[in-house]
């Protein structure tokens, strides 16, 4: 109180708060560089507004190249045109003979079965064949080693004396170890250990001399089924062709066309035998072979030669080394398959114009294991091979043998396939 007695009044005072500052969150401040960083990228690539382009899907039935197409590295790359495909795996016969509707493009792995859909359509349409592929056995070293001694296949030379990853088979001195007999006898002492085993026998041609193995069963090689396979289709020709001298099925006698199909009649009968015991499998015999029970599955694997490559780079980039238990075999004649990607649809014309034109999908394919076309050339080796050397690799020889077995007319191949492997006759006027 005042002096007076009067109570004292105090003077108003300002109360100012102290605000804290939220500091940003450190997690926040660590994201901001690489946002940018991001953001850098897409503006300088040109896809800064892909996220929001449209994406056509593409329904396609493909046969075992779909593997190209199922590479993740591929998918990006057509991503960045705007296509995503959505693959419907099915063999080459198969996609061939069955109706194509709601389908966009097909990618058959050879060309008859490309001939057959083209010669089924109305429209104009649009192909590419990107590539091309070997047709080869694959099998383990010491089955390789026992051909070499049975004198049906030689090695291929190696760099610096390591093992070959190569040999070359004599497809005629081969083909006389498939019928199961030696000169119509069904046991022999075809290697020669004094010892009368079965004939045409893993064991009866020396296997069981080689590190204390024995396989006593037929020596055969493990295909798909002919009835839906390119790759068992291409191999059913190449016996035919062989089997001929030499000489494409159905051109002998040209001019008699009674002649002619009985030729063909007459080589269905001899190669049966060497084709039907096989088993003939519908699934692709690549995943078989090299899975870890590859051995045990097949000696004997019918492949292309992209997929064994493709294997190889593989293994190396995981392990540093080849691997060396598994290798090839390139049958002398040779059969090359072909390929072809066949457009149905306008939006499958995009896919195919894309494929002509991109160079980081040709060159994804030579990663891949194909030997890969380039304006128009045949299919051409010497970029595989810097690849190869590139991810040491041992880089196959051409055998000095170019003998190259041509597949035969379409009605010929159809006579061979449904009188070996039983299968129904193509529904050519399928849409």
């Amino acid at each position: 109180m005042s002096r007076t007695g009067t109570p004292a009044i105090e003077e108003p005072r300002l109360t100012t708060r102290r605000v804290r500052r939220r500091r940003t969150p450190r997690h926040v401040v660590l994201a901001v560089p690489v946002a940018l960083a991001g953001l850098i990228s897409l503006l300088v690539s040109g896809n800064t507004l892909r996220p929001f382009d449209r994406i056509t899907t593409l329904e396609a039935r493909m046969a075992s190249k779909s593997d190209y197409f199922r590479d993740p590295e591929v998918r990006r790359l057509l991503l960045a045109h705007g296509l995503r495909v959505d693959i419907h795996r099915l063999g080459s016969r198969g996609i061939a003979t069955q109706s194509l509707a709601d389908t966009d493009v097909v990618f058959p792995s050879g060309q008859p079965a490309a001939k057959l859909i083209l010669d089924r359509q109305d429209r104009s349409v649009r192909s590419v064949r990107p590539f091309v592929t070997p047709l080869v056995l694959g099998t383990f070293r010491d089955y390789a080693e026992t051909l070499v001694r049975a004198g049906v296949a030689t090695r291929q030379p190696a760099p610096d004396g390591t093992p070959t990853l190569y040999y070359d088979l004599d497809m005629p001195a081969f083909m006389g170890l498939l019928d199961g007999t030696d000169h119509g006898r069904a046991t022999a002492d075809q290697d020669h250990d004094g010892r009368t085993e079965g004939a045409d026998t893993w064991n009866g041609i020396g296997y069981d001399t080689t590190g204390g193995h024995s396989n006593s069963g037929r020596v055969l090689v493990r295909t798909s089924s002919v009835c839906e396979s390119n790759a068992a289709g291409t191999y059913l020709s190449l016996l035919a062709f062989v089997a001929g001298g030499n000489t494409t099925p159905g051109t002998r006698g040209a001019d008699d066309p009674g002649a002619a199909r009985e030729e063909v009649r007459a080589l269905a009968a001899r190669i049966r035998p060497l084709i039907s015991l096989q088993g003939m499998w519908a699934d692709d015999q690549a995943d078989s072979y090299l899975s870890d029970l590859g051995e045990s599955i097949a000696p004997l694997s019918l492949l292309y030669e992209h997929q064994y490559l493709a294997h190889q780079i593989a293994h190396r980039k995981r392990y540093g080394s080849e691997d060396t238990a598994r290798v090839l075999l390139y049958p002398t004649p040779y059969a090359l398959t072909e390929p072809q990607l066949i457009s149905l649809t306008d939006d499958g014309d995009r896919l195919v114009r894309v494929l002509e034109k991109d160079e980081k999908l040709r060159e994804r394919a030579i990663e891949l294991g194909f030997r890969v076309r380039f304006s128009g050339e045949d299919g051409t080796s010497a970029r595989l091979n810097a690849h190869l050397r590139a991810h040491a690799v041992q880089v196959p020889v051409p055998n000095a043998d170019r003998t190259k077995s041509y597949e035969p007319d379409l009605d010929v191949l159809e006579q061979l396939i449904t009188s070996i492997g039983t299968c129904p006759p193509p529904d050519r006027d399928a849409p």
